[in-house]
């Protein structure tokens, strides 16, 4: 039976499929973790508290990465290069989601306006972070080599998109709330296209690697168009709502160390 859990167990229980899947987790958690210590460094004065919760938010996706890294070495494994076709976080960029790498290598202090930016991007980034490691946490929390690391990483990213939920809301009552809107809803719109983009390619070398036949290939390619459209139709509704979370100052505090991963 075709399954989240047995497709997930197929990847992991391979060393190429593996070894792709933490390489492609690791470069996009280690990207996130560059851009957020660059906004935190170029925040405008009027907003210069939330530096260190932007600091909290790049250390945090750093040891997402070394935690992916480490999951490689346990096995004896490399990582490997993304494919382009399957690199989330440049296909993002190339959409407009997140500020531009041109803008965060400059010197020039951000604007207000681009705070507003960065925090609507990352609720649309960070509530899809949540769902996927929900989704892995239900169906391996308990693993072995996993459990530790995918419950760690699930309850940052909570914390991530409890953050951004909240300054969002203080920053909409301080009179953003109609560019907020704005941008929340292109994010979203721009994020599930390329979510099933980078979805399709995921599968398609997936299903190359690990020998899976025509019609599974098939039907795992329909269910991501499926998805896909209910998405753009309904489900992007989730990701540009905003609402006080239960986890206030989310971000109030230090990174949770991972030694023992990394």
């Amino acid at each position: 039976m075709l399954s989240a859990r047995s497709m997930f167990q197929e990847i992991l229980d391979n060393d190429e499929s593996f070894r792709l899947f933490c390489s492609i987790a690791a470069s996009g958690e280690s990207q996130g973790g560059w851009e957020n210590a660059r906004i935190a460094a170029l925040v405008p004065e009027s907003q210069r508290r939330l530096a260190p919760k932007i600091v909290r938010h790049g250390a945090d996706e750093d040891k997402h990465g070394r935690i992916f890294n480490a999951l490689l070495r346990k096995r004896g494994l490399d990582p490997v290069d993304v494919p382009g076709e399957a690199d989330y976080t440049m296909l993002l960029e190339k959409q407009g989601i997140g500020l531009a790498h041109d803008k965060l290598r400059a010197d020039a202090p951000l604007t207000e306006y681009d705070i507003v930016s960065y925090l609507a991007h990352s609720r649309v980034t960070e509530q899809r972070a949540s769902e996927q490691m929900r989704l892995l946490c239900k169906h391996f929390a308990e693993h072995p080599d996993l459990g530790r690391a995918v419950r760690m990483i699930s309850n940052d990213e909570d914390n991530h998109l409890a953050y951004c939920h909240e300054e969002l809301l203080r920053l909409a009552a301080a009179g953003h709330s109609r560019r907020i809107q704005r941008i929340l809803r292109q994010s979203a719109m721009a994020e599930i296209r390329v979510y099933r983009d980078v979805s399709l390619a995921f599968m398609t070398h997936m299903g190359r690697i690990l020998g899976w036949s025509g019609p599974k290939v098939a039907v795992l390619m329909t269910g991501i168009h499926l998805v896909y459209l209910f998405e753009r139709l309904f489900g992007w509704r989730r990701m540009v709502t905003l609402s006080m979370p239960e986890r206030r100052d989310a971000l109030g505090g230090p990174a949770t160390p991972a030694t023992e991963f990394a």
